[in-house]
This record gives structure tokens, sequence and C-alpha cells, in this order.
């Protein structure tokens, strides 16, 4: 599929999420973070959710925040409810959840990284869901970079030493 003569580039911010149409690339940039990314392969339409923590862990609010796994990913459901499509019809990726803590890795202690990425795949599960690709874990930062037009997200992740490997899935 061909880039579209005009696109739209949104960033994401943690806590953020963004749905849209063919014209728009979403991208961030993670740490122990993840995102999810939704995309409809045949009306391309999609969306990404960055989130930073698994659960509020009982602080009540009666507004959705984009900081937690089951709320980012409850605000992107409602868009695809409001889009008139189900569900079912999209296809789901996740990426994320690196360890930013050298010490953490050198020692392969457990992290919000991890927990992070445990959430992500959980509820996935819990809602019928099945990331047909994900990139998680790991030692530092990543890129993402998601092109609604095509469904492609390219990812980037650089260890704390350099650069360690970049895909596109």
């Amino acid at each position: 599929m061909r880039k579209p003569p005009h696109v739209i580039e949104i960033f994401l911010n943690p806590g953020e999420f963004y749905f849209g149409d063919r014209d728009v690339r979403i991208r961030t940039i993670l740490g122990s973070c993840v995102s999810i990314t939704l995309w409809h392969p045949k009306l391309l339409i999609g969306g990404m959710c960055h989130y930073m923590l698994p659960s509020r862990q009982g602080r009540e609010t009666r507004l959705a925040d984009g900081k937690y796994a089951d709320e980012a990913l409850g605000l992107l459901f409602e868009e695809i409810r409001r889009s008139g499509t189900a569900l079912e019809d999209y296809e789901v990726k996740l990426f994320g959840g690196g360890n930013m803590f050298q010490r953490q890795v050198d020692a392969g202690q457990s992290h919000i990284g991890i927990k992070n990425a445990e959430a992500g795949r959980h509820l996935l599960k819990h809602h019928g869901l099945r990331a047909a690709s994900e990139d998680l874990g790991g030692a530092g930062h990543r890129t993402v970079l998601f092109d609604i037009w095509s469904g492609h997200v390219w990812v980037r992740q650089f260890a704390p030493k350099g650069v360690e490997y970049c895909n596109g899935s």
C-alpha cells in the first residue's frame, strides 16, 4: 500500500491514545511503557495507546485515564464502537515493556516493563484477542511508528549500549 500524499503525523506521549484513518502515522517512544495497536485491514482505520502502568491499584475515579493498561485499551475500544466496526475485525500488535535500569538487566530482576507487558497480554486474552505480532521486554527503549494506511508497525529498540535491532511487522 502506498503512502498517502498528505500524512498526518501524531506523536503519543505517555498516557495518550489516538484513533484515526488511512492518512495517519502514529509514533511514540517507549521505555517500560507499552503500546497496543489496533488496525482494521479493510477500512484502513486504527489506533494506538501508550500506557505507563498495568492498573490504578484501587485508586477510584470516574474518568478513564490512558496511563493505565485496562483504561487505555478501553478508550480504544470506545473509538471502535463509535466507528461502528467490530473488535474482532481488527489486527492487534503489542510493543514495549523494556527494562530501563542496567542493574536490573544484569541481575535478571523483574521490573515494571515486564508487568506492563503481562498486563497487555492478559487484557488481550480477556477480550478474546490475539496479537498478530509483538515485541516486548529486553533492555532499553524503543521507537514505534504505526502507518494506518498499511497496518505496518516499525520498531527500533535501543539497548543501553546502542541500537539492538530494527524490525517491521
